[in-house]
């Protein structure tokens, strides 16, 4: 009888993977970045209940986060992707990749971002290529520093995508022509360097 009962459980029990998607009816896609057990000691025994913390974007750089509370999974992942709609953010992509080099911060979590060349792929692991992937970035250098916890890395990478601005306001606010702001990786300025180095 208690072998029936458990294989009950496991055939009715979710899928609970980390990064498992699902597509929305609005054209936001929700992707579950990590799923939690919490068990509450009461009176009776303990009490069991699910968190869930959730990521949604529609891949044209509007992307969001959200953590969701509940006694079963399903309930709890629904209620994140709900939390994360609220609290969507704009995110600034050129060509595919992001515009200069940023560091997003949140507690100990430090999350370094590269522009990359076109093919590069999102080099990323974790929770932040789940918000690349979201937000419609395709080529991306990342690497996490500080911390691995899931909740300090999500808020770290969104506190870098939301520091990006387009090149052109960043010209506009320092007083500079596009050409003369835009990063680019062994550029003449770097090899002019050199020689100069060189020659002395």
């Amino acid at each position: 009888m208690a072998k029936e009962q458990k294989e009950n459980k496991e055939v009715k029990r979710p899928d609970q993977s980390a990064g498992a998607a699902g597509q929305e009816g609005d054209g936001f896609q929700d992707r579950v970045v990590h799923i939690a057990r919490v068990a509450k000691v009461v009176k009776g025994g303990r009490r069991f209940s699910f968190s869930a913390l959730v990521v949604v974007g529609d891949g044209k750089g509007r992307v969001g986060f959200g953590l969701g509370k509940a006694g079963e999974v399903p309930d709890a992942i629904k209620k994140g992707a709900d939390q994360a709609k609220k609290n969507l953010v704009k995110v600034v992509a050129l060509d595919g990749t992001i515009p200069f080099d940023v560091t997003g911060k949140f507690g100990a979590a430090k999350v370094l971002m590269f522009p990359a060349k076109k093919g590069t792929g999102t080099i990323a692991g974790g929770a932040v290529r789940i918000i690349c992937e979201l937000a419609g970035i395709q080529d991306i250098v990342c690497k996490v520093h500080g911390t691995k916890n899931y909740h300090s890395v999500v808020r770290a990478t969104v506190n870098g995508l939301t520091q990006l601005v387009s090149p052109d306001d960043y010209a506009a606010t320092r007083g500079k022509t596009l050409a003369e702001v835009l990063q680019v990786r062994g550029s003449k300025k770097k090899t002019a360097a050199k020689k100069t180095a060189a020659a002395k």
